[in-house]
């Protein structure tokens, strides 16, 4: 069975006002975690146990102080879930402006390098601590995405597998997640003008649907369960198949 006991664990998740990010906000809550949460938009629910920020992760420096602000109130953070992300429209190299790249650096990439310095000291000294990062098909092959995207998600990959390599002597277990299709409102223009798009996807993933994003929380507490402890540095893929082609 796996141990769905979070009392007393603190947890900080990205992302979390909506899609995957809500989701795994919700199970932590209900399973007793003490939940930090960060978003750009207001986060839709309310919690004795939760404590939220409305922030733009690319605001760098504001991110870092919060990160900080939390870790002296708690003195360490159990799991940290670097959940937040955006996609770039399929844009090929050609097509993607400096400024983009740019963005997609700063949005899927710094904040997960920010909030890991800043909880792993105390994940160390504990000799304990979770880091989940969202990565992507689009980090084990082509096709998810467009440059920027896919770039960032391979990146996501080898940044979990260095942590992995560097800090698992020492108690840090460092994994991925690498959704396929799932129904969020990152992905919301799939299934605008008849949902055309989103069928399309459905009818090449062997599974044959898309997935909801609460199966990608379920996922993701099994992970930081004891269950799963001799898991470490591994992308999962959670894609309905996709990857298999």
């Amino acid at each position: 069975m796996i141990d769905q006991n979070y009392s007393n664990q603190n947890v900080l998740i990205t992302g979390a006002a909506s899609g995957i990010g809500l989701e795994q906000l919700k199970l932590y809550l209900e399973a007793g975690a003490n939940v930090f949460a960060i978003d750009r938009q207001n986060i839709p629910i309310e919690h004795a146990q939760l404590t939220s920020y409305k922030l733009d992760i690319t605001d760098h420096q504001k991110l870092s102080e919060i990160a900080a602000a939390i870790v002296q109130q708690v003195s360490h953070i159990d799991i940290l879930l670097n959940t937040a992300g955006k996609l770039d429209d399929y844009t090929p190299s050609l097509e993607t402006s400096y400024a983009s790249w740019q963005d997609m650096i700063a949005t899927n990439l710094t904040p997960m390098f920010i909030l890991s310095n800043s909880v792993l000291p105390g994940m160390l000294a504990n000799g304990y601590g979770h880091i989940i990062n969202m990565s992507s098909i689009a980090g084990l092959v082509a096709g998810g995405g467009g440059a920027g995207y896919t770039m960032t998600k391979h990146a996501i990959a080898g940044y979990t597998k260095q942590l992995t390599y560097d800090y698992a002597h020492k108690g840090i277990h460092a994994n991925a997640i690498a959704p396929g299709a799932i129904q969020t409102p990152m992905n919301h223009k799939d299934f605008e003008n008849g949902g055309e798009m989103a069928k399309q996807v459905a009818d090449e993933t062997p599974a044959g649907r898309w997935a909801k994003p609460e199966e990608v929380a379920h996922l993701t507490l099994f992970l930081t369960s004891p269950q799963a402890d001799y898991i470490n540095g591994s992308v999962v893929p959670i894609d309905g198949g996709w990857t298999v082609k």
